[in-house]
């Protein structure tokens, strides 16, 4: 995907397997845990392209948090800083080759960073 991208949407849930019934009900979303990610089942919807995860709730995650695909997460998160926003993580592994981190904007909105590439397994 190409910088500036939203590749991928989390949703908080206090259940997975009940959020699992529900969203694939509800959308015809598919939804499998991934080895290695177990706790944490992705979706995917069916225009195969849009996609995301059901992901623990907790205090510091109450609402869906897109995410959105650059090029180098320290020179986004750099600009963050410099425009006004705020560093809420810094970039953390979720692969060998690839990264997430999340920053705050001005209006409070936690928005989520990738970079990288993750094998979807076609």
């Amino acid at each position: 995907m190409p910088h500036g991208d939203i590749t991928h949407i989390d949703i908080p849930v206090a259940d997975t397997k009940k959020a699992s019934e529900f969203y694939g009900n509800l959308f015809g979303w598919q939804i499998a845990e991934v080895p290695g990610y177990e706790g944490y089942p992705m979706w995917q919807a069916p225009n195969k392209i849009s996609g995301g995860g059901l992901a623990p709730r907790s205090d510091g995650f109450t609402q869906p948090r897109s995410y959105v695909e650059v090029d180098s997460i320290e020179q986004t998160l750099a600009k963050v800083k410099e425009t006004g926003g705020e560093v809420v993580m810094e970039k953390n592994p979720i692969s060998e080759t690839s990264w997430w981190a999340i920053f705050r904007d001005p209006d409070g909105n936690d928005v989520g960073l990738y970079e990288g590439v993750t094998d979807a397994g076609n």
